[in-house]
C-alpha cells in the first residue's frame, strides 16, 4: 500500500483523523478539549479542499458534529430540577463522541496487532536461509526508505508553510491569471535538487514564490514525485524539518 497516495483514504475515515489529532495533543480522550481539537480538524479539511483532494461526505458530517458539539460546550451549562430536589446535570455532549473513538480506538488496536501477528507469521520458512537480496526489487528498496514522513505530516508542514508565508488574501491585490502546471513544475523540483552538492533540500526551499497558487502546485507536485518514488522525504522527529532527497533511479532520472 502506498502511504502516499493522495486520495483522502489514507486517512480512514474521520474518526481515525479524530484520534491522530487527540493522540498528537496529548489529551485525555475521556476529556476531549472540542474547541481546539475541532479547530485543527476544520484545518485539514480546509487543506484538504484546497488541494482538491477527495473529500468523503462523513468527514463533512463530522465536521458538523464537531460543531455542534463546539457550539453546546460554549454555552452556559443548565441544572434542572427533578423528584425529591436532586440537581442533574444534562448530559455531556462529548460522551456519544468519546465513545465512537474507544469502540474505534479498541478495533485499530486490534487490527494492528493482527497485522504485527501476520508480520512475524510471514517470517516464518521452511527453506534454508539463502541470499533473497537478488529478489528485492528497488521499486521495494525505495518505499522503505521513505516510510518515516505520512500524509498527516505532509499536510502539516503545507499548514505551517501557509501561516508563515502569510498566504492570507489581503484587502486590496491585482488579480494576475497565471496558470502553473503540476507536470513542469514537478521536472522544475527535480532539476533544482539536482543543481544542489547533496541532492538534497528542506522542504521549505521548494516555495520561493509567496503566491497561493504556486505553492498549492509546488505541494501536490512535490506528493506526486513521492508517490512516483521519484524523491524521498526524511524527518527526524516529530515536528521537525522535512528533508527531501533525490531518489536515485526514479522515473525522471
Amino acid at each position: 500500500m502506498n502511504p502516499y497516495n493522495v486520495k483522502i483514504e489514507t486517512f480512514e475515515g474521520p474518526l481515525d483523523l479524530l484520534l491522530h489529532l487527540i493522540n498528537q495533543a496529548e489529551v485525555d480522550i475521556y476529556d476531549i478539549p472540542v474547541a481546539p481539537i475541532t479547530d485543527q480538524y476544520m484545518t485539514y479539511v480546509q487543506a484538504m479542499q484546497e488541494l482538491h483532494l477527495d473529500i468523503a461526505s462523513e468527514y463533512l458530517v463530522m465536521a458538523a458534529t464537531l460543531l455542534a458539539i463546539k457550539s453546546k460546550t460554549l454555552l452556559p451549562k443548565q441544572e434542572e430540577l427533578f423528584d425529591e430536589e436532586i440537581l442533574m446535570e444534562e448530559e455531556d455532549p462529548r460522551d456519544e463522541l468519546m465513545n465512537r473513538l474507544i469502540e474505534y480506538r479498541k478495533y485499530k488496536e486490534a487490527a494492528t496487532d493482527l497485522k504485527e501477528k501476520e508480520e512475524k507469521r510471514s517470517l516464518v520458512h521452511t527453506r534454508p536461509p539463502e541470499d533473497l537480496e537478488p529478489l528485492i526489487s528497488e521499486a521495494d528498496k525505495s518505499e522503505v526508505a521513505i516510510q518515516g514522513v505520512s500524509l498527516y505530516d505532509m499536510l502539516s508542514a503545507y499548514q505551517k508553510l501557509m501561516k508563515r508565508k502569510s498566504l492570507k488574501a489581503p484587502r486590496m491585490t491585482t488579480v494576475k491569471n497565471q496558470e502553473y502546471s503540476i507536470e513542469d513544475r514537478m521536472n522544475e523540483v527535480i532539476e533544482f535538487i539536482n543543481h544542489l552538492p547533496s541532492h538534497s533540500c528542506k522542504f521549505e526551499d521548494l516555495f520561493p514564490v509567496p503566491e497561493k497558487g504556486h505553492v498549492v502546485v509546488t505541494f501536490l507536485a512535490i506528493l506526486e514525485l513521492m508517490k512516483t518514488k521519484t524523491i524521498r522525504c526524511e524527518q527526524e522527529g516529530n515536528f521537525s524539518d522535512i528533508t527531501i532527497f533525490k531518489q536515485e533511479g526514479g522515473p525522471l532520472e
